[in-house]
């Protein structure tokens, strides 16, 4: 049977409202993205992924001339929110506040814990809403969205609610998966995971997260349940219909299956064996997305209403990320 909105709506609230620990990742995928990804986004000038928000919104700090208005969808905890905003003030930007949004009151309330142990609460608010309907009242210069778009049913209504309310010059800041919905596989880059997994040993294949043995990989839609990766594949295309990139960093799509929580755990990130997999895992991914073979699922990116230009990876332009469905 499936699930209407409102029965989703509830899992994820239930979900993040007793999850207090969202961030963590295996140590394999710690392994893999200081060898590659960090230097990737250090080659666009950013130190880490909430050093590219807080450059961002630092470089807005000396047009904008009075506070400037962040919302941040999606929030969860506010933890990379109070990071952004260390890192603003260690940048010698003072006058900002960020709106800090989500639909769980349970996660907002052990964010404003941490904002107050953090002495933040004049410059971060939590603030319980449903960005599925849009936005909350009010006008932003900067609107942030990390790790949230995925999870978004209403993508067209928030994504119109966004660029009717950001003020003029103001921006759109993203860190997302822009893969297939459920953060399945597409045929090609299953195919290419399926050439992989007999390289496992048994024990690498046993699935942590789902705990279950797959011998052979089953590709778990995780939609199928509240809201995680329900429209994915649809955040990438939706958003160049709405606005302009001038940053555009993509990344990643086999490699995904090896380090994420639910085989990543079984890489210890010591042996030489699972670095040289996972390396060579990364090898394959790369050659596969240069070569237009796969799409990338990760996405870095600032978007307007308008940009004369858009630096990006040589070769993967934002419409060379799209995946086309038909």
């Amino acid at each position: 049977m499936k699930m209407d909105y409102q029965e989703r709506l509830a899992q994820e609230r239930e979900r993040f409202d007793a999850e207090v620990c969202v961030h963590d990742l295996p140590e394999i995928f710690h392994y893999w993205s200081n060898k590659y990804l960090r230097p990737l986004i250090n080659s666009f000038g950013y130190d880490n992924i909430e050093d590219f928000f807080a450059t961002e919104i630092a470089a807005m700090s000396g047009t904008v001339g009075r506070k400037i208005r962040i919302a941040s969808v999606g929030c969860g905890d506010c933890s990379p929110e109070i990071q952004i905003a260390k890192r603003l003030v260690d940048k010698g930007v003072n006058d900002f506040h960020i709106s800090c949004i989500d639909i769980s009151p349970g996660a907002l309330e052990r964010g404003l814990q941490q904002i107050r142990e953090s002495d933040l609460e004049s410059r971060l608010s939590p603030v319980v809403h449903d960005f599925n309907a849009g936005l909350p009242p009010g006008e932003f210069d900067v609107v942030v969205a990390n790790q949230s778009l995925h999870h978004v049913v209403e993508l067209e209504v928030l994504f119109d609610s966004i660029r009717s309310r950001i003020a003029n010059g103001g921006c759109l800041l993203v860190s997302d998966m822009i893969g297939r919905n459920g953060h399945q596989r597409w045929p090609e880059a299953k195919a290419l995971v399926d050439e992989i997994w007999p390289w496992l040993p048994p024990s690498y294949r046993f699935n942590r997260q789902l705990q279950r043995q797959e011998d052979e990989f089953l590709d778990w839609d995780c939609s199928a349940e509240g809201f995680e990766g329900i429209r994915a594949q649809d955040v990438l295309p939706l958003m160049l219909e709405r606005f302009q990139p001038s940053v555009f960093i993509a990344w990643g799509n086999i490699i995904d299956v090896f380090i994420d929580r639910g085989f990543g755990h079984s890489f210890h990130g010591r042996t030489a064996w699972d670095l040289h997999f996972i390396d060579r895992v990364h090898e394959l991914d790369s050659a596969a997305i240069a070569a237009g073979h796969i799409k990338p699922t990760h996405l870095l990116g600032r978007f307007q209403s308008e940009s004369n230009a858009c630096i990006h990876v040589p070769g993967l332009g934002p419409a060379d990320a799209v995946r086309r469905t038909a």
